[in-house]
């Protein structure tokens, strides 16, 4: 009987090398921590290390510290502090040893190079990780969470990594291709019995389960288009006219002189970027050249520049000084900028108003929606643009405790999946036969299975965990 099994899955042979490497940020410091994993592990500390107790790392229990000295035959190298994590109970479901040194970068050295010829090997970019992978401890979207959770600079960064590391999304994933298989499996058996021509998939069930899923993945691309730009800063382009001060207040900001400003037109020629965390959530603020016609290639080029970066953008501040800018124009602006750029939020700063009264810019450039009013100069009403941003991502309705995707291959295989189930659904409407069916069914759960890690190639574990740190 033609019973389906998953033909994906990809059961590769564990390495049995002892793998070493600087865990800490290389350099000088206080400390530093070694990572030592594999079967050797423990046999080259007992060469090395000599406890205060004068027991044997090898003959330790799992989860526990020792300290003593690493001497290098009769050289003593540093007093350290080993610890124990006896396999399956470590990271990388190995034998593995942490030794806490001095921070001295001669002494990492000095250490790495010992272990190094006792039979470690240095390890590459990701190998722990990826030997917790192996080995049952992460699946592979788990395992690039611990990227994003190295890398994250913000709160919500750090929130989008822990959901994802939690497993809860990966759970989801598995569940849904659970019930899929189910399906899949019932169709296999179909052809078994093809000259019978009976069905055991009942195809009503079947299109209401992809429906279903379907109706999830949806909801998780969508997700995906604000998880990226947290993951990468929200972009938000300051644009307007030459002199209207858009670089001061980049600087105002950033409270840093990081754009040069002049009062002659046409200083920013290219844009610049800085990443700043308001309230948690990091911003990709970029200045932008000032938008008008001009002779200048270079300068055109730079124009040409804003409006690629202003399409780009998930909030565009457009500013203008009120003594150039008349309410008319600057309504009709408005109105052919929200035309133009409808995903974004869009805002008009009227800078410069410490030389004039508030209230009356308020009453001339009445009919302007969304407007705020501030000196970037002074650095006043700076507090205006915090709340802007803060009600745009308010508006999100970003549940950090739901599945949010921020990972563009995990993206790509659920646009993907779509459309395989999409094929499936299209199949059963035509009346297709259960062996093509089955077809669309394999490249739905393959691509579902490449996300967590069910399914994956030798090439693709190498690009994920090459982006790793050393040491991770």
């Amino acid at each position: 009987m033609n019973i389906f099994v998953p033909l994906f899955t990809m059961h590769p042979s564990q390495s049995q090398e002892t793998i070493v490497a600087l865990a800490t940020p290389p350099g000088q410091g206080a400390i530093a921590v070694i990572r030592l994993s594999g079967k050797k592990a423990f046999q080259i500390l007992d060469a090395v290390f000599e406890s205060k107790s004068k027991k044997k790392i090898s003959e330790q229990k799992t989860h526990t510290l020792h300290f003593g000295q690493i001497k290098n035959k009769e050289s003593l190298i540093d007093e350290v502090l080993v610890s124990v994590f006896r396999a399956p109970h470590s990271y990388s479901g190995d034998d593995t040893a942490e030794i806490s040194c001095h921070g001295s970068s001669y002494i990492q050295q000095q250490l790495l190079d010992l272990f190094s010829s006792h039979g470690a090997r240095l390890a590459q970019p990701g190998e722990f990780t990826q030997r917790a992978f192996l080995n049952g401890k992460l699946d592979l979207s788990q395992a690039e969470a611990v990227a994003d959770l190295v890398a994250s600079g913000s709160e919500a960064e750090h929130k989008l990594a822990m959901q994802q590391m939690r497993g809860g999304y990966s759970e989801e994933m598995k569940q849904l291709r659970d019930r899929l298989i189910h399906f899949a499996s019932l169709i296999e058996l179909e052809l078994d019995f093809a000259e019978e021509d009976v069905q055991f998939a009942d195809r009503e069930q079947l299109t209401g389960l992809i429906d279903a899923i379907s109706g999830r993945i949806d909801q998780l691309l969508h997700s995906f288009a604000m998880g990226n730009v947290i993951r990468e800063g929200i972009p938000v382009a300051i644009a307007g006219k030459p002199n209207a001060g858009k670089s001061t207040l980049l600087n105002a900001i950033l409270r840093e002189e990081r754009a040069l400003v002049s009062d002659i037109p046409g200083t920013t020629r290219d844009t610049i970027e800085e990443k700043v965390v308001i309230d948690g959530i990091p911003f990709r603020f970029i200045d932008t050249a000032g938008i008008r016609e001009s002779t200048d290639t270079v300068e055109r080029m730079g124009v040409s520049r804003t409006f690629e970066k202003m399409a780009g953008a998930s909030v565009i501040f457009y500013v203008f000084d009120p003594a150039n800018e008349a309410a008319g124009a600057l309504k009709h602006q408005q109105e052919e900028l929200r035309e133009k750029y409808p995903a974004a939020e869009l805002k008009f700063i009227c800078n410069k108003a410490d030389l004039y009264q508030e209230a009356g810019l308020l009453e001339k450039y009445k009919d302007l929606t969304g407007l705020l009013i501030l000196s970037a100069k002074e650095s006043t009403h700076l507090d205006l643009i915090h709340n802007s941003l803060h009600e745009f991502v308010s508006a999100q309705k970003i549940d950090f405790h739901s599945t949010v995707i921020t990972n563009a291959r995990h993206a790509e295989a659920l646009r993907n999946t779509l459309k395989a189930l999409q094929d499936v659904r299209e199949g059963i409407t035509s009346g297709l036969t259960g062996d093509l069916l089955s077809i669309h069914l394999r490249s739905a759960l393959h691509h579902l299975g490449s996300i967590t890690g069910e399914i994956a190639t030798d090439d693709l574990l190498k690009n994920i965990f090459s982006k790793f740190c050393i040491g991770k």
